[in-house]
C-alpha cells in the first residue's frame, strides 16, 4: 500500500483521493457553473425582488415625507434643488416597485425579453438614485449660502405682495421662533415695511407671544432677534443628508441586481 494507490497483481489502482486536477475538463466546467445554474440565479433575483420592493417603499415613504414636511418652506427656496431631490427619489422608488412586479413575473416565465425590460428599469433606478444622492450632498453643501440670498430676497420683495410667500414665511418664523432671515433689521427696508406704512416695526409672527399688533415693540423680551437661516438651513440639511444617504446607499444595491439580473439573461440565452 502507498500513500497514492496500491499494487495489485502487478497493476496499480487508481489513487484512493484524486485532485482537483484530475477531473474532467467537463466535470471542472460543471463544478464551476453550478453557483451559476438557472434555479440558484432565480432564487437570488427572487430574494432581490423583495429587497427592491422593500427599498421602493422606503424611498416612496420618504420622498413624500420631504415633500410635505417642507411644504410651507418651499416658497421661500430660490433654488429647485432640495423639490429636484425628493421628486427624483420618488420617481425611483415608484420604478422599482414596478421593476420589482416585472422581476417576478420575468422569474416565473423565464422570459428574455421581460428580463431585458427588468434590468433596463433597475439600471434607470440606479441611475436616478445616484443622481439623487450625488445632488443632495451638493446642494447641503452650498446650503446656507443659498438660503442667506434667497431669504433676503424674499423677505425684502415678496414678502406681503405674494400670499404663499407670505404664509411660508410666517410658518417660518413660528416654527424656528426666528424673524427675517440673518436678522430682525431687515424688515425695516422690506417691501411690506413700505406697504404697511410702518405701523408696526416686525410681523407678528415675530413675537414670542404671537397677539395682533405685537410687532410694533422691537424689545428682546418681545420679538425673537435670531433670523431664521440657521433653524432652516439645519432642518433642511437633515433631510437633505437623509435622502442623499438613501439614493447612494440604495444605488450599490442596485448594481447586484443588475448582475444578477444580467447572468440569469445569458445562461437563459444559450439554454435550447
Amino acid at each position: 500500500m502507498t500513500r497514492q494507490g496500491r499494487i495489485v497483481n502487478g497493476s496499480s489502482t487508481a489513487p484512493l483521493h484524486a485532485s482537483p486536477t484530475s477531473l474532467s475538463p467537463q466535470q471542472q466546467q460543471q463544478s464551476s457553473q453550478h453557483c451559476c445554474s438557472i434555479p440558484v440565479l432565480k432564487l437570488g433575483l427572487a430574494v432581490y425582488n423583495i429587497l427592491l420592493l422593500g427599498c421602493g417603499g422606503c424611498l416612496v415613504g420618504a420622498s413624500v415625507w420631504s415633500l410635505v414636511s417642507k411644504q410651507d418652506h418651499v416658497a421661500v427656496l430660490s433654488s429647485l434643488a432640495y423639490q429636484s431631490v425628493s421628486w427624483t427619489l420618488l420617481l425611483a422608488g415608484v420604478l422599482s416597485l414596478f421593476a420589482a412586479v416585472l422581476g417576478c413575473v420575468a422569474l416565473a416565465r423565464e422570459d428574455r425579453c421581460s428580463l431585458v425590460t427588468y434590468i433596463f428599469l433597475v439600471v434607470l433606478v440606479l441611475v436616478l438614485e445616484g443622481v439623487a444622492g450625488v445632488l443632495a450632498y451638493v446642494y447641503e453643501e452650498q446650503l446656507l449660502h443659498i438660503l442667506t440670498r434667497g431669504l433676503q430676497d424674499v423677505i425684502s420683495n415678496s414678502y406681503y405682495v405674494d400670499d404663499d410667500v407670505t404664509h411660508a414665511v410666517d410658518a417660518m418664523q413660528q416654527e424656528f421662533y426666528c424673524c427675517a432671515g440673518v436678522t430682525f433689521t431687515e424688515w425695516k427696508t422690506s417691501q411690506w415695511y413700505k406697504l404697511t406704512g410702518g405701523a408696526t416695526v416686525v410681523p407678528d409672527t415675530c413675537c414670542k407671544t404671537i397677539t395682533p399688533g405685537c410687532g410694533a415693540r422691537d424689545h428682546p423680551s418681545n420679538i425673537w432677534y435670531s433670523g431664521c437661516i440657521h433653524g432652516l438651513s439645519a432642518s433642511l440639511a437633515e433631510h437633505l443628508l437623509l435622502l442623499g444617504g438613501l439614493g447612494c446607499g440604495l444605488s450599490l444595491l442596485q448594481v447586484l441586481g443588475v448582475t444578477i439580473a444580467c447572468c440569469l439573461y445569458v445562461i437563459l440565452a444559450k439554454t435550447p
